[in-house]
């Protein structure tokens, strides 16, 4: 899946050199009425990088060297309502879905050689987001934009409620449900013929400490954790 970020990726940066081009060549006005009509609805299709923002407390357990967060691929699903203030402001509502994983990966000091343990954090989110959207003014079927907004999610696949008192080795790494985000971004619109093509990249960040600190083994020597999420995505708008 990592490798489907890093052509998403790559297939934005190739559209962002190849947009200037296209957008300084006189084309017919795709869409021509499009920017009259206040609400617009779609759909997104994403690719994702899940990873956290942690703190760490490694005096906790003696024989623990290092606690590192291995960022996983995944994907969204989302529905697209955007509401026009203005023609160069927004309102959008992405309501939708993220599915991805997070790998904490512990490194304890044995003999002969330190052993690594891994712990698999497999996140559902069910996503609410509202983004404040800047696009600039229209060059032929070309614009430009930025965005910023917040999110509510979540988590589906949680395990909160679930009994953490297993022997060491099967303890769970456990997170709370609801998670609270800011994000900010960019992006380009393409007025095709029959519809709105908008590829875009966001950087989402977690504000609240997501973490359920009960105490067991693999969760004492976090202090603090909170997502993070690089989204590439593809906008259809009718």
């Amino acid at each position: 899946m990592r490798q489907f970020l890093k052509f998403g990726l790559l297939v934005l940066g190739f559209i962002t050199i190849s947009a200037s081009g296209y957008a300084q060549r006189d084309k017919v006005k795709n869409l021509r009425n499009f920017d009259k009509k206040k609400l617009h609805f779609g759909f997104s299709l994403c690719l994702n990088s899940m990873s956290y923002v942690s703190q760490t407390d490694l005096t906790v357990t003696d024989s623990l060297i290092r606690v590192e967060t291995d960022p996983q691929s995944g994907f969204n699903l989302n529905v697209v309502g955007v509401y026009h203030i203005s023609p160069n402001f927004s309102l959008r509502f992405l309501p939708g879905l993220s599915f991805g994983q997070r790998n904490i990966e512990y490194t304890l000091e044995s003999e002969p050689r330190n052993v690594l343990v891994v712990k698999q954090v497999e996140s559902t989110y069910l996503d609410f987001p509202i983004d404040f959207k800047y696009r600039s003014d229209r060059l032929n079927n070309f614009a430009a934009y930025v965005l910023v907004g917040g999110r509510y999610s979540l988590d589906l696949s949680s395990q909160h409620d679930t009994e953490n008192d297993q022997i060491v080795p099967e303890q769970l790494v456990r997170l709370d449900q609801h998670s609270f985000w800011y994000e900010f971004g960019f992006g380009m619109d393409f007025f095709l013929e029959y519809f709105k093509f908008s590829p875009e990249i966001k950087m989402s960040m977690g504000i609240n400490d997501v973490l359920i600190h009960d105490g067991t083994f693999w969760v004492s020597p976090i202090e603090r954790i909170q997502p993070r999420m690089i989204t590439v995505s593809f906008h259809f708008e009718g």
